[in-house]
């Protein structure tokens, strides 16, 4: 099967660029580099666009098979500053992806969805039956994607999956790809970074929230688990499967301040930590329920949050990584 992956020399569409090799598929990469680096892309097919652009996307996508779309905005506290950066790139452009698709007569869609559709949830672990009641701009510009291809699968009949993750993190086992933003915004990589003398310090964003140690608490799931769902979420629609939406996520959370004790571990090293005011738009804790994915996709995942910090490490270090950050080299989780 041919695949177009959009965000392919990104992040997380890199790794599942990878797998799909590995299975047999054909793969094309379509990314505008805005955020994404070539050197991920590997030796898949890449073409430079951008999702919004239909005369660039129309002819790719008339020799593929299916779609999986990464391509996004990411950083919950710019889409606050940012909205219409968000609403536009994560939403907008995301609706001509899905006319040209459905022009094309694809009928096979995974999508990179997140946690932050449903805002601050009245219950953990969240299941996909809670509101989708989001919190932010980021949030707010994938459920619209969500709507948007709930009502496209009525009306045009393309199924989809829609891939409710929660806070990727980690790196490939084999050291050549892994996590690089510029800037980088994830907490892990910062902690790194921070434990490294990269940058002076890790900025702690609240300490006063209504958890155990009153820092936020998060699902951290490993990039390979997720490319792993997302390879099964497209065999699974291409068998006949109707249209899913499903959360990825250990059913485990840790908190930030249990993040810290981890990776002082694996590095043997402080990590000099800054406490400063909560963000806008952060919910106190997001855990998954993945018993939808378990029972449907049969994936489950692997990696323990030791096993997450421990191959981002070793990335960093293959890579002599070093991380863009402000003036005074403060830097938010």
């Amino acid at each position: 099967m041919r695949v177009l992956v959009t965000g392919g020399a990104g992040y997380i569409g890199s790794h599942a660029c990878r797998l799909l090799q590995r299975q047999g598929h054909e793969v094309v990469v379509y990314d505008n580099l805005s955020t994404g680096y070539a050197f991920l892309a590997g030796d898949n097919e890449l073409v430079v666009g951008d999702i919004g652009d239909a005369g660039v996307l129309a002819p790719v996508l008339r020799r593929v098979d299916a779609v999986m779309h990464f391509a996004a905005c990411i950083d919950v506290g710019e889409s606050v500053e940012n909205p219409r950066k968000y609403l536009h790139n994560n939403a907008t452009s995301a609706l001509v992806l899905l006319d040209a698709v459905v022009d094309a007569g694809i009928r096979h869609f995974v999508f990179s969805s997140t946690a932050a559709v449903y805002g601050a949830p009245v219950a953990t672990p969240i299941t996909e039956d809670a509101p989708r009641h989001p919190i932010n701009p980021y949030g707010a510009s994938k459920l619209f994607v969500e709507h948007a291809l709930e009502a496209y699968d009525r009306a045009y009949g393309l199924r989809f999956a829609s891939l409710r993750y929660f806070n990727a993190a980690g790196a490939d086992e084999s050291g050549e790809i892994g996590e690089k933003h510029s800037p980088e915004t994830h907490a892990i990589p910062l902690l790194l970074a921070a434990a490294a003398g990269d940058i002076a310090n890790f900025n702690l964003y609240g300490d006063d929230y209504p958890t155990p140690d009153g820092t936020c608490i998060r699902d951290y799931i490993h990039v390979n688990d997720l490319a792993q769902a997302h390879v099964a979420a497209l065999e699974s629609l291409v068998r006949g499967a109707p249209s899913l939406q499903v959360n990825l996520g250990t059913g485990t959370g840790h908190s930030v301040r249990e993040l810290i004790a981890v990776v002082e571990e694996v590095t043997g090293r402080r990590v000099p930590v800054r406490t400063v005011p909560r963000r806008p738009g952060d919910s106190p804790v997001l855990v998954a329920d993945p018993s939808r994915a378990n029972d449907i996709l049969r994936w489950q995942a692997t990696h323990a949050l030791h096993d997450i910090v421990a191959s981002a490490w070793r990335w960093a270090q293959s890579q002599s990584i070093r991380y863009p950050v402000a003036m005074d080299k403060s830097v938010s989780a």
